[in-house]
């Protein structure tokens, strides 16, 4: 799992036409019944946290393999394609606004499951989010969120995030979460690695959680001291000079103490958090109005007042696809990529669609098989 790559995916507009989107649900619900028959719901679950896989997935479904709607399209094709009765297995949430509705359908597909907490599941949805969104700052924002749920309770989050021009994937499973809010990730697909990235997931960031959860629980009041005393800018912000003229002071005409990353809605989100008076990180997170401003300023703070460690390197460690259109290859996993041509592979062989789409569907595994 610590391999590495990296590809290029623009954003496309638009959405998949009719006719392609009822085929890729069609074959979509083909190879989701081959693989729960033959090797159960865990082994789905798992392969769909899996980048690699789930990007063969997308690309023998049809759509276009090198953008990232792939993400949205395949998701939503196999939200239409399996029912919880006859496959064991359902899709909840979506994009945009459809992922307001991921609560309400977990409760929905609870009535045909055995096993199934919804209360537990909607939270577990909702912590993710909050998670990729404000405790993984990697300047992405999060606008498609699925969470995929099989039979006893087990399940993988789908979602994916925007900045701009691209986009980054993040893949969640049951099997690989201990702590919701330190390092849940499976995998994270990216194209770009930001130059910012404030990371309180790691492990690294251990010491700066915990002393966010001291800050609350203490008088907020004392937030302000903390920051007004270390945001007092020094005189080396001022220098310049070369070696030739030996330094130079150009001071400003004007000097505006202010409080970064502690605006009058952050103090106010703090109170709110000081009266609840969180126990853990993962509690605090989960209040209602604490945001990514709140996080970063008890991070800030943590750091200047406490020396507390926090992380900046980017989590993302793999490539968001095996290769562009162009067929030029990206230096990617090839042990891996060719694992996931095969398990494709053998899931479209056996699956109940008609000879013309299968040989349609094998066609394309072969040139992903070529572009390595």
């Amino acid at each position: 799992m610590g391999k590495r790559g990296t590809a290029t995916l623009p954003l496309h507009g638009g959405s998949a036409p009719r006719w392609l989107f009822d085929r890729m649900v069609d074959l979509g619900e083909a190879i989701v019944s081959v693989i729960v028959e033959e090797y159960g719901h865990e082994e789905l679950l798992a392969r769909l946290a899996d980048p690699y896989w789930f990007q063969a997935l997308g690309c023998v479904l049809g759509f276009d393999w090198h953008s990232s709607g792939v993400t949205t399209t395949t998701m939503g094709a196999l939200k239409k394609a399996l029912d919880p009765e006859e496959h064991g297995v359902f899709v909840a949430g979506g994009k945009g606004r459809t992922s307001r509705e991921t609560p309400t359908e977990i409760a929905a597909g609870a009535d045909h499951l055995q096993g199934i907490r919804p209360d537990r599941l909607a939270r577990t949805s909702r912590m993710a989010a909050a998670v990729d969104n404000g405790v993984l700052q990697d300047t992405y924002t999060i606008y498609h969120h699925t969470m995929v749920v099989a039979e006893g309770g087990q399940w993988t989050i789908v979602q994916q995030g925007m900045e701009d021009s691209t986009a980054r994937r993040y893949h969640w499973s049951a099997a690989d979460v201990g702590d919701l809010v330190v390092e849940p990730h499976s995998a994270i697909a990216a194209q770009d690695r930001p130059a910012e990235v404030l990371d309180l997931t790691a492990r690294q960031s251990d010491e700066a959680r915990s002393v966010a959860v001291d800050l609350v629980q203490d008088d907020p009041s004392r937030l302000h001291r903390y920051v007004r005393s270390s945001d007092q800018a020094t005189l080396d912000a001022f220098g310049g000079g070369s070696p030739a003229t030996g330094p130079h002071l150009e001071m400003p005409s004007h000097h505006q103490l202010r409080r970064k990353d502690l605006s009058a809605r952050a103090i106010d989100q703090l109170q709110r958090a000081y009266e609840y008076q969180p126990d853990d990180y993962e509690e605090l997170v989960e209040l209602d109005g604490i945001g990514k401003g709140s996080l970063r300023a008890l991070a800030l703070i943590a750091e200047l007042v406490y020396d507390a460690e926090t992380a900046r390197e980017d989590p993302a460690k793999y490539s968001y696809a095996h290769g562009g259109k162009d067929g030029t290859p990206f230096p990617v996993d090839r042990e891996r990529y060719d694992e996931s041509i095969d398990h494709v592979r053998t899931a479209v062989e056996g699956a109940g669609v008609d000879r013309e789409t299968r040989q349609s569907m094998l066609s394309r595994l072969r040139e992903l098989d070529a572009r390595r």
